[in-house]
């Protein structure tokens, strides 16, 4: 079955199916050409051209343009067009950027913003955590998933993410989390049924003593176990029991540590896939 599938499967978007959503000249969202009739109702806030959606001359900005579409975000939810509101706000632009606006988590894939998270390798030396999610979550229940991940909330930046997320999910200590290293970035694009993932995950890792045992704390996470990493790699290869884009972040791993080599037949793809292509595209 291989590794491609994984990314192919992540960067399944048809650009046809969809319209930039501009704010300022600078695309900031994607909306699917079926639900532009969706957005007539709001022409104080949108207008709707052959070649874009944009943001009305006189629109608001800043937090006036995020209560705004709080508004129509609820109103969204109500129709049956956002699947839910979550009741917590990502910011539109870049980590350490200023926002350009806040739009609440559940209405992110509808407008087709981009969203920014975080993954963490908890590894003990030949070793990884793997945890396994609540049945109870409303994307890839019971699937397999990395010792923390989590999406960055406005006002949080990756590495604050981190400590927050392994508090709230494995029960960390912060100053353990902190240890946590920078190790890049991931980008993918993927049509979903309520619009787009757009999403770049900015990925961490982090060495944990043998004496540490991860522990559900918010109910996010059912168990936590321990898999030897040649292990993983072949569920990664064999199996679709890793959420979708954790596979991402465990192909990357296993690149960095040499697992997987120039002699693989996709390497070089891959490689373009995790890191080139959709990253051009995270400004």
């Amino acid at each position: 079955m291989g590794f491609m599938r994984h990314l192919v499967a992540c960067n399944r978007f048809d650009p046809d199916r969809f319209r930039p959503l501009v704010l300022d000249r600078v695309r900031v969202g994607l909306i699917r050409v079926d639900r532009l009739e969706v957005l007539e109702a709001f022409s104080w806030l949108f207008t709707i051209g052959r070649h874009e959606v944009s943001f009305a001359q006189r629109a608001p900005r800043g937090a006036d343009l995020t209560e705004a579409l709080a508004d129509i975000s609820a109103s969204l939810a109500a129709q049956g067009l956002v699947p839910g509101l979550r009741g917590e706000r990502f910011a539109v632009g870049a980590p350490g950027r200023p926002g350009l606006f806040e739009l609440d988590r559940g209405a992110v894939p509808f407008f087709g913003t981009r969203s920014y998270g975080v993954h963490v390798n908890g590894l003990v030396g030949d070793e990884m955590w793997v945890a396994t999610r609540s049945t109870a979550k409303k994307v890839a229940p019971g699937k397999l998933d990395n010792l923390v991940a989590g999406g960055i909330g406005a006002g949080y930046g990756p590495a604050e993410t981190v400590v927050k997320e392994a508090g709230e999910e494995a029960g960390l200590d912060p100053a353990l989390a902190r240890q946590a290293r920078p190790a890049g970035a991931i980008a993918y694009r993927m049509a979903v049924p309520e619009g787009v993932r757009d999403d770049v995950l900015f990925v961490f890792d982090l060495e944990l003593p043998p004496s540490v045992q991860p522990v559900p704390v918010d109910g996010e996470c059912a168990s936590f176990a321990r898999h030897r990493l040649d292990d993983v790699l072949r569920i990664v290869s064999g199996t679709d029991d890793f959420k979708f884009n954790v596979n991402l972040v465990l192909i990357d791993l296993a690149i960095r540590r040499g697992q997987i080599g120039p002699d693989y037949a996709d390497y070089l793809a891959l490689i373009h896939g995790l890191h080139g292509g959709l990253i051009r595209e995270a400004g």
